[in-house]
């Protein structure tokens, strides 16, 4: 059941969309009064089925997505949701579930927090997944940024679709995206995961190795012929990864 989320103001358009998904209806309540107070539009819901009727009725922006759920837990939404859309998602975890923070990047969560948070540092990561999925970018940066090209693929910047030699589009998630874009502006160069972390996320952002791994891994599966013999992102060792593809722009 989706859970009451009106408001007798009117609606904006150009302001984003947040869909909570928890169970827990006093975190809700706060953080849908911390949001709406930052100007976001806030919708709620508490379980796997009430996030699809808030979706089917009106898109979000950006999900957070609790990790534990009533019936289908979180991790199995989070790979419906990047399977079936391309909304951002920050997943929310239990502090000490390193596991469950990887299984959800695999998964193609964009960012996650573990419990208990302090909601501004889930603010600072909302904006920043925002940023990189470039909803805040200005139109004469858009109208600039170019077509790349790499062993036959096309990376088009400003609509972030990315397409195979047959010109068949493959879903990006925001950091797949980010982390595919460090890698073409960086080609023939080895980028240790500290660089990578820092080039993709912003200076500051406080990540795990096997995060940038797991992305790795992730866009792999998406562009190598072979993901267990990458050719086009090759791993250094002691050393980080190497992106040996030649790169062109048009």
């Amino acid at each position: 059941m989706v859970l009451d989320t009106h408001f007798s103001r009117p609606v904006d358009h150009n302001v984003s969309r947040l869909l909570i998904v928890d169970d827990d209806m006093e975190i809700c309540a706060l953080l849908k009064k911390f949001f709406v107070r930052h100007g976001y539009e806030v919708d709620l819901a508490g379980n796997g089925e009430a996030m699809w009727a808030a979706i089917e009725q009106q898109r979000p922006d950006i999900i957070i997505l609790d990790l534990m759920l009533p019936g289908e837990g979180g991790l199995s939404l989070c790979q419906k949701l990047r399977a079936n859309t391309g909304i951002p998602i920050i997943m929310l975890t239990a502090m000490d579930e390193l596991s469950d923070r990887i299984v959800g990047l695999e998964l193609g969560a964009d960012d996650y927090l573990g419990k208990p948070f302090d909601a501004r540092e889930l603010l600072a990561r909302l904006r920043a997944v925002q940023r990189r999925a470039g909803e805040q970018l200005r139109p004469s940066q858009e109208e600039t940024r170019p077509l790349i090209h790499f062993d036959h693929w096309q990376l088009d910047v400003t609509r972030r679709e990315l397409r195979t030699p047959e010109g068949v589009m493959v879903p990006l998630s925001a950091g797949e995206f980010d982390l595919l874009l460090v890698f073409l502006e960086h080609p023939q160069r080895i980028l240790t995961r500290e660089q990578l972390i820092d080039l993709a996320r912003g200076q500051g952002h406080e990540a795990f190795d096997r995060s940038i791994d797991v992305q790795v891994s992730r866009l792999r599966r998406k562009i190598e012929p072979d993901s267990k013999r990458p050719e086009l992102i090759r791993t250094v060792r002691n050393g980080g990864y190497l992106f040996s593809a030649k790169v062109s722009r048009s």
